[in-house]
């Protein structure tokens, strides 16, 4: 029982726990949206008829990643914010970033993602394949201006996060 009683437990650095999510986060989006998207795009897979169904699970994926990395960070910036340091200078605009970028997230995983796959899905297997239809150009015009929204946001907190790290020494 000496054992058990004997350690220390030390706390956890939450705002490591924030800025390894956050980058995390930021580098997979970033490689997903400059080489994979682009190389899909260019390799013509776009036009497959089986590309819908198989952009659901790839997309579908990514997106339960991202959200589990903006539930980390918003539950990160609360803890940080309200338990771990009283006196923080995490201010209430990091937490409202931290929900916008967990909004973000669940759009892109409940609402994004099954309408553009519904969408792209041919039930029909003798029509041609159809060109992109304006209501799809809408939801890209969606996704890319959440993506920005994402990166700028992300970009912002991860950089509060580590000047206030660097600060603490």
């Amino acid at each position: 029982m000496d054992a058990f009683s004997s350690r220390t437990s030390k706390p956890v650095n939450w705002s490591a726990v924030i800025m390894f999510s956050l980058g995390f986060w930021l580098s997979g989006s970033l490689v997903f949206d400059c080489l994979v998207v682009p190389g899909m795009l260019t390799s013509g897979m776009m036009n497959e008829s089986g590309f819908a169904s198989a952009g659901y699970i790839i997309f579908g994926t990514f997106n339960h990643v991202e959200l589990l990395c903006a539930a980390t960070v918003l539950a990160g910036c609360l803890v940080y914010r309200y338990g771990y340091r009283l006196n923080s200078e995490i201010n209430l605009k990091s937490i409202l970033t931290a929900a916008i970028l967990l909004v973000i997230s669940l759009a892109y995983t409940y609402f994004l993602t099954p309408q553009m796959s519904g969408m792209g899905m041919s039930l029909d297997m003798f029509a041609t394949v159809e060109t992109t239809s304006s209501s799809m150009a809408v939801m890209h015009l969606v996704y890319w201006t959440l993506e920005v929204i994402k990166l700028v946001a992300a970009t912002t907190l991860l950089r509060s996060f580590y000047r206030n790290s660097c600060s603490l020494i």
